[in-house]
């Protein structure tokens, strides 16, 4: 457990944080993050309406203490016409990057998730080359169920993906 890390609801002031993180440079090191820009404008109309927190997905920011870090993400994947689950993400500044903080987010996030919603599985995705992202998904107690070929397209072809999901009994004590 890393002392002073925590998920909270997204500020105004994260906003411009927040487009940075998700709007890299594509000649930056981010090669996992890069999808094309995107609109700032429908982030901040987002943030007005629910502050990132709605029914169907949501945000957090990542914060050690009061230092913005990151932010997680979650959205509503169907699993038939009477379940749903979670799908989550995970953005880190570079500084917070290979020091377990990843990790710690993700672990957080889920215990958010089967403490606040009746889901019993949250999944994730990464590109099959993340092996850090990989490393801290298992490491966050997720399990690793396959590879999704040619399933997300990003900068200009298609990326095959590693698919992990934890349930509820599977989370690790606080």
């Amino acid at each position: 457990m890393i002392r002073g890390l925590r998920l909270r609801p997204v500020a105004e002031e994260d906003l411009p944080l927040l487009h940075a993180l998700h709007n890299t440079d594509p000649e930056s090191g981010a090669a996992f993050d890069w999808f094309g820009f995107s609109n700032p404008v429908s982030r901040r109309r987002d943030w007005e309406e629910n502050g990132l927190l709605g029914t169907d997905s949501g945000h957090l920011v990542v914060a050690l203490d009061r230092e913005f870090l990151g932010s997680v993400s979650w959205r509503r994947t169907a699993f038939g016409p009477l379940n749903h689950g979670w799908n989550i993400g995970i953005g880190l500044v570079a500084e917070a990057r290979g020091q377990g903080i990843g990790t710690e987010a993700q672990i957080l996030l889920a215990r958010y998730l089967f403490a606040h919603t009746q889901v019993n599985r949250v999944d994730a995705h990464t590109n099959v080359a993340n092996i850090a992202e990989q490393r801290a998904l298992e490491k966050a107690g997720f399990t690793r169920e396959g590879v999704m070929r040619g399933a997300q397209f990003r900068n200009g072809s298609y990326h095959d993906m590693v698919l992990y999901s934890i349930l509820r009994g599977e989370v690790p004590p606080a």
